[in-house]
């Protein structure tokens, strides 16, 4: 019986001790082992890339102003033209017998009015006589100059210098001012349209250098801002941009990467640190070794690190390592503080 009862006690106090090694154990594997780093400001370079899209300097789709076949029709397909030079005719023949026929009645009205005007002189005829013939003539060179207009819409010229498209249209056609007959386009000078997102509205003045690279080539172009769209969309809250090209080709319609680098000063962290939330962006704070959530306004966010605008102080120890099993106040193992 005794060494009953000795076994017993054995064996009772072999399994409390085991059950207070599982539960230091236990312990042990809920503290998490994190890397901090020290918020503090300072200095970090910021480099943004954007997409855009090369404009030429001008360009213009070439339509008729009216309807009609074409008598003539000069674009050669990608051929420089100079400003005025004559482009496309339309039939214009029943303008010009409409024409003629006016000078004809015009020839006949002034030589009434001025033989009324004479009359008038030595009181042949009464006022309102002479009147009505002198609104005559002006009521017919109106209408002369009604129809010049109309002939002047019958012809094409170019707007600008530049560089004529392909010809969609062969001479004889019959064209409406739906009809696209060519394009002509300022190609020495290039322009860049892009969006900046608004967080990094402030960064864009007009000005500015930012630097262009097409897909084709590693090369980096410089251009100039020369205007900035003065409200943002309110659709997609970007900012539009425009910048001309200083040097180099880049033909009008490609695609290119626009960027321009700025340095800034302010709180910066790891990006992996930041927990994107549905409301807010939170990031994790040890205080007193327990861990805190802390919720943050985020400003530019490059590659590597994002800028914290409000949320963290400088001094305050910022979790990096761990977030995902990190739970609210729970207790934490300092492993590194990194730089």
């Amino acid at each position: 019986m005794r060494y009953l009862i000795i076994i017993f006690i054995l064996t009772l106090t072999l399994l409390i001790s085991c059950k207070n090694k599982i539960k230091m154990q236990a312990k042990e594997k809920s503290v998490v082992a994190v890397d901090l780093v020290i918020a503090r400001n300072q200095n970090f370079p910021n480099s943004i890339e954007v997409n855009g899209t090369v404009l030429s300097e001008e360009m213009v789709e070439l339509h008729p102003e009216v309807s009609g076949r074409l008598t003539y029709l000069n674009i050669p397909d990608g051929a420089k033209v100079k400003e005025g030079t004559i482009l496309a005719k339309i039939n214009d023949a029943d303008l010009q017998a409409q024409l003629e026929q006016l000078k004809a009645q015009l020839d006949l009205a002034l030589k009434t009015e001025q033989r009324l005007k004479k009359l008038l002189l030595v009181n042949g005829i009464n006022q309102a006589d002479y009147d009505a013939a002198s609104n005559q003539v002006i009521t017919i060179q109106a209408s002369i100059k009604l129809i010049n207009a109309q002939i002047d819409k019958t012809v094409i010229r170019a707007p600008f210098s530049g560089e004529l498209g392909l010809r969609l249209v062969s001479n004889g056609s019959f064209v409406t001012p739906q009809t696209l007959i060519g394009t002509l386009q300022v190609m020495d000078k290039v322009k860049i349209d892009f969006t900046v997102p608004e967080t990094y509205a402030n960064l864009v003045n007009i000005g500015n250098t930012v630097y262009v690279e097409t897909t084709e080539s590693d090369v980096k172009e410089l251009a100039k801002i020369i205007a900035v769209e003065p409200q943002i969309s309110t659709v997609t809250r970007n900012l539009k941009v425009r910048a001309r090209l200083n040097s180099g080709v880049i033909t009008p319609g490609a695609f290119v990467k626009v960027m321009f680098n700025d340095e800034g000063k302010g709180i910066v962290i790891p990006s992996n640190a930041v927990i994107p939330d549905a409301y807010s962006n939170q990031v994790i704070i040890v205080k007193n070794g327990k861990a805190k959530f802390q919720n943050v306004e985020t400003g530019i966010r490059t590659a590597d690190v994002i800028e914290i605008l409000k949320g963290i102080s400088p001094g305050d120890s910022v979790v990096v390592s761990g977030v995902l099993f990190v739970r609210p106040n729970a207790k934490l193992k300092i492993k590194k503080v990194k730089k």
